[in-house]
């Protein structure tokens, strides 16, 4: 009898799950003189996200994060071809598989706000300041990554009233 692939403990090699790429929007505003995150729920356990997907075909990271920016959250602005930085997660699916997720996140400068947007009705949207944001978010890296987004340039230029980074 052979054993193959991934089954642990059985004297076989163990192989990990594919690491799949998908990416992320830290969209952002400022709102009486203080930066805010834009967060959304996620559908199945309404917990509390940055917008993100898959990559998109034909268009790079950074525009997938802002196509992900529109459909989920119903947000449009300046997006940088800037990556952040980078969070993990296990992404799970309808059939409790498990997918892990690496998330390259993109600063949107958000100019505009729809009130009909393609998952209005499956998600939740709402403005919250950078350090209460850290904290409703899951993954710690993706909490690191939006509490630091505060002494980014992005931010500061917004604070300052800059219209352009």
């Amino acid at each position: 009898m052979s054993v193959e692939g991934n089954t642990p403990g059985f004297g076989g090699a163990t192989t990990a799950p594919e690491v799949r790429m998908q990416c992320a929007a830290l969209c952002f505003r400022q709102h009486r003189g203080q930066a805010q995150v834009l967060l959304v729920t996620s559908r199945d356990t309404g917990r509390w996200l940055l917008p993100k997907g898959w990559p998109i075909a034909g268009l790079d990271l950074a525009q997938s994060a802002a196509r992900e920016a529109w459909e989920e959250a119903g947000v449009k602005g300046e997006t940088l071809d800037l990556c952040l930085g980078h969070y993990s997660y296990l992404k799970t699916f309808a059939n409790r598989a498990g997918q892990p997720c690496t998330v390259a996140v993109y600063p949107l400068r958000v100019e505009s706000v729809a009130a009909r947007f393609r998952e209005r009705q499956q998600r939740r949207r709402r403005w919250f300041a950078l350090e209460t944001a850290a904290t409703l978010v899951q993954e710690p890296e993706a909490q690191r990554l939006i509490a630091d987004f505060a002494q980014n340039p992005l931010v500061l230029a917004a604070q300052a009233g800059a219209t352009k980074a």
